[in-house]
């Protein structure tokens, strides 16, 4: 049986879903509930993985083993790094690379030991499926779902979808300085966010598909910190639970 495992690091990206899901059961494992049952006519599990990349990586490989899901989808926050990544937008992953891992000298900068690769690519046909979803979300859906005082406070006014390179890092960004550290060491790196190149790596290890969705809450410089909770809230709920709800009808 296929099953899709769903991911996120705060309860308001998952909080939606799991109201829309039908025949749940709860598992508690590892300090987390797995919440398995059907969601929008696919069988799925939704976790709260929590942050870090230790958390998310831990949160895989129960999916893999536990729940035998066969694709997982990371679906999360994140600050911008490249100068067309304004806040609003949303980032489909196809490539994602640890930024803070540095096993030098034994391995290069950024290298997985023993894997021999620092970017690992993202499952091509979810991704494209995930990105058709961020698409047809913020064409048709977003300005019904986002109150107006939220999308002017925020400055949200034409939000659009990147593909490509994600990094992920134990640190919370809210630096300029750092942002263009970052930039300068990764010019590819569209945002960046602290779990889904760990996913990414687990799913590489155990062969399994993946794609990783970021809602850009920030320029991940000295505002980053700005009015998180209700950005969280208030806008990055609906993007997520939108954006997964349509990829799954895709998904049909």
């Amino acid at each position: 049986m296929q099953r899709l495992g769903i991911m996120a690091a705060v309860h308001e990206e998952i909080d939606q879903l799991l109201e829309d899901m039908a025949g749940v059961s709860t598992h508690h494992i590892g300090m987390r509930d797995y919440h398995v049952g059907n969601l929008y006519g696919h069988s799925c599990v939704i976790v709260l993985a929590r942050m870090g990349k230790v958390a998310a990586a831990a949160s895989t490989v129960t999916l893999l083993r536990e729940f035998s899901v066969d694709r997982l989808v990371f679906s999360g926050l994140a600050g911008g790094v490249a100068p067309q990544v304004r806040m609003g937008d949303v980032v489909v992953g196809t490539e994602l690379l640890q930024h803070d891992l540095d096993a030098s000298p034994l391995f290069p900068r950024h290298e997985i030991p023993l894997l021999q690769r620092s970017r690992l690519e993202a499952d091509e046909q979810l991704t494209r499926t995930l990105a058709a979803a961020a698409d047809d979300y913020l064409r048709e859906a977003w300005q019904d779902e986002i109150a107006a005082p939220a999308r002017h406070s925020f400055g949200l006014a034409d939000p659009r979808v990147h593909e490509g390179l994600i990094i992920s890092g134990d640190q919370f960004i809210n630096s300029a300085v750092k942002v263009q550290a970052l930039s300068n060491d990764l010019p590819a790196a569209l945002c960046v966010e602290m779990e889904g190149a760990a996913v990414a790596q687990i799913c590489h290890e155990y062969g399994a598909r993946f794609a990783v969705v970021r809602t850009v809450s920030d320029r991940a410089d000295d505002s980053a910190s700005h009015d998180f909770t209700r950005f969280l809230r208030e806008v990055a709920s609906h993007y997520s639970s939108g954006i997964i709800k349509r990829m799954l009808r895709m998904m049909e």
